[in-house]
């Protein structure tokens, strides 16, 4: 019996539409949202600020005129000077790099240590799951600002003490993550074939349980990032950071705040840098996020 076939049908036409079809979709899965695109290029600029500063200003941040000083933004000093006279730009772009120092150094500091007992807690006896979850669980009731003024008031001031303080506030979060997420590898397919194969218990944990345990938990600590630059600016606001005059967007803050009602700028643009760069990094993460769980846009 013969299959009728419409008389303007092509199939050639026919026949490449599957293909059509399958190059749209990898399109649509590669593209990129024009917010993600500009999130990718703030944060590009951001690195290049922390790395080479000379590239994108050449005054010193510590330069002080009080000739200038209250300088409004002008056509020479863009975003205007402070009550010393000193650059604000440079002052910002020389703040970039212990801010994201704050951020990616504290990030790693709670991802390692919560990782080590959220494995613990996973993979260890019940007893021992038990007594580490109702620590963290404690912990967790209280913010990771409050936790890290606790911990500061023991380490003191500077800005190692701070990157560890906001570090350590961090484990209890990482802690559970990485436990959640061993609890659901530990009983994969994969993990007991490997036990069964008669690999030992540390080599099924290094080769198997933590790359897989850990590899959700790094896009999200990704999103912590922006979260530690925020809690280091406030303690920095605080006067637990670096003194001054060394340029960082908290201590900047804590300063400008006393002339804000005749010199606006000295507090719009740092708390602008802080919020672009915490809403960039976010952006970049979620996107991690969205691609790994397989949801394109």
């Amino acid at each position: 019996m013969s299959q009728s076939v419409h008389p303007t049908a092509q199939p050639g036409l026919i026949e490449a539409q599957p293909l059509f079809a399958a190059r749209r979709l990898h399109l649509r899965r590669w593209s990129v949202r024009p917010g993600l695109l500009l999130a990718g290029l703030f944060v590009l600029l951001l690195v290049i600020a922390a790395f080479q500063p000379g590239w994108l200003v050449s005054a010193d941040p510590l330069e002080a005129s009080a000739r200038q000083a209250f300088r409004a933004p002008d056509s020479v000093y863009w975003l205007g000077t402070d009550e010393n006279g000193r650059d604000i730009l440079t002052r910002l772009v020389y703040a970039v790099r212990p801010s994201l120092m704050m951020g990616v150094s504290a990030t790693a500091i709670g991802l390692l240590i919560g990782t080590l007992f959220g494995l613990a807690a996973g993979l260890g006896p019940r007893w021992l799951d038990g007594a580490v979850m109702r620590v963290v669980d404690v912990l967790l009731a209280f913010p990771d600002l409050l936790l890290a003024l606790v911990i500061i008031t023991f380490f003191g001031q500077g800005q190692l003490n701070l990157i560890l303080a906001v570090g350590i506030a961090s484990v209890p979060r990482y802690a559970r993550l990485v436990r959640a997420q061993t609890l659901v590898v530990r009983g994969a397919g994969y993990v007991e074939a490997a036990t069964t194969l008669g690999l030992s218990r540390p080599a099924v944990i290094v080769r198997h349980i933590l790359p897989n345990a850990i590899k959700p938990i790094l896009i999200l600590a990704t999103i912590g990032i922006g979260g530690n630059i925020v809690n280091g600016a406030a303690l920095s606001f605080l006067g637990f950071g670096a003194p001054p005059p060394a340029p960082e967007w908290g201590g900047m803050l804590a300063m400008g705040r006393n002339y804000l009602a005749n010199a606006w700028w000295l507090v719009a643009w740092p708390a602008l840098a802080i919020t672009l760069t915490v809403v960039s990094i976010s952006v970049i993460g979620r996107e991690l996020l969205r691609r790994s769980e397989g949801k394109h846009p």
